[in-house]
């Protein structure tokens, strides 16, 4: 009897336990479908949102589409959070541009230029045209103007030139120049300042008005004066401006290679606008030959400030030969000039330039700026 009872009672709970599984079982498999069908429903309305990338990955090329990821399994994550925050999911909407990115900035030109060669042959006696230099600077622009174009040069350099009647020495001048300039990485123009007429020649004068004209072209703030007969023989000898004004041709192969005095400022010289300025620019009444370089030397250090010059190696030159022109003929009044620079530096100058504009001609490798200056006063009569 009590072995009957207790088969009974043994079946009641295995009964009741195989209930209780079936029970779970059956609640199992509701949630299971409950969950499938939330998430099936949930993932429906973001058809856009399929496994593209961790974040935004952009759809086949010309698509339009972008597909987001959205990573279920990250550490205490739960399908259930993500449902109670359904609008987490919703993926943000970029306007997109089609902005082109802008360019880097140009580093600065090094003060030293790599492709610098140092020493130069210089010669004069192969036939040289201006079709030949054009070929040769294909990158140079209308009016002799150039700007290097993987750097940023500190200086803008304008290069004016006194002239009348040097057309072939001009070849030459352009043929040597233009290639060494832009090995120096240098942002230049060149300006030819043409005196008219065949009244006596004034050099300092035509360098003020090349400084005049140069700047209605571009904001210089650097000019370089030359005579169109003088090349440099070092590539190293650079065309910018300095600290102080500068003297560049400190050794002529017509002067041995030297210096011929310690005040010579003559040949090819640079100032910067404000030293330029200081001195009043040049003198306007040196007329014919010689002079006004010196002239210029006192005004400079009448003003405090010193002549810089490139190491005499560095610094040579070689001068196309030539008889000296017509209506040039030495001034010789200059001495007398020379000695009163002090009392005559404020009011003869860039201050008192008058001159008359004729012309301005771009051509592909220099402008050409015609000018009448006038003439010179008439001499006092010695009686």
């Amino acid at each position: 009897m009590t072995r009957l009872m207790l088969g009974r009672t043994l079946e009641r709970i295995c009964k009741g336990v195989l209930l209780l599984c079936l029970l779970h079982f059956l609640i199992m498999m509701i949630l299971y479908f409950d969950v499938y069908t939330q998430r099936f429903d949930l993932f429906s309305r973001f058809n856009n949102g399929r496994n593209g990338s961790r974040n935004n990955v952009s759809g086949p090329a010309g698509s339009g589409h972008h597909y987001y990821y959205y990573n279920l399994s990250r550490p205490n994550a739960t399908l259930a959070s993500y449902l109670a925050t359904g609008e987490q999911l919703v993926p943000s909407v970029q306007p997109e541009t089609n902005q082109t990115p802008s360019p880097k900035p140009l580093p600065p030109c090094p003060e030293i230029p790599p492709g610098l060669v140092g020493r130069l042959l210089i010669e004069f006696s192969s036939q040289m045209t201006m079709e030949r230099v054009q070929k040769e600077n294909p990158n140079v622009t209308d009016g002799g103007r150039y700007t290097p174009p993987d750097c940023r040069p500190r200086w803008k350099v304008a290069i004016i030139i006194p002239f009348r009647h040097r057309e072939n020495h001009l070849k030459y001048w352009l043929h040597y120049l233009h290639p060494i300039l832009r090995r120096q990485k240098i942002d230049y123009g060149i300006y030819i300042i043409n005196q008219l007429g065949e009244d006596t020649f004034n050099r300092a004068k035509l360098l003020n008005v090349g400084y005049t004209e140069a700047l209605k072209d571009a904001e210089y703030d650097c000019f370089i004066f030359s005579d169109v007969d003088l090349i440099p023989m070092d590539d190293r000898n650079l065309y910018h401006c300095y600290d102080q004004p500068r003297h560049f041709a400190i050794a002529m192969d017509k002067f041995g290679f030297r210096l011929p005095y310690a005040g010579y400022f003559g040949g090819v010289s640079g100032l910067s606008k404000k030293q330029f300025l200081k001195i009043n620019g040049f003198p306007n009444e040196y007329w014919g030959w010689g002079g006004e370089d010196d002239d210029i030397y006192n005004r400079i250090t009448l003003n405090g400030m010193k002549v810089s010059r490139p190491d005499v190696r560095i610094g040579r030159y070689r001068m196309i030969k030539h008889e000296r022109d017509k209506h040039n003929e030495p001034n010789p009044q200059r001495f007398n000039k020379i000695q009163n620079t002090k009392n005559t530096m404020k009011k003869d100058g860039i201050s008192s330039l008058t001159y008359r504009l004729v012309q301005v001609k771009r051509y592909p490798l220099y402008t050409n700026i015609s000018v009448e200056i006038g003439k010179p006063p008439p001499r006092p009569f010695k009686g």
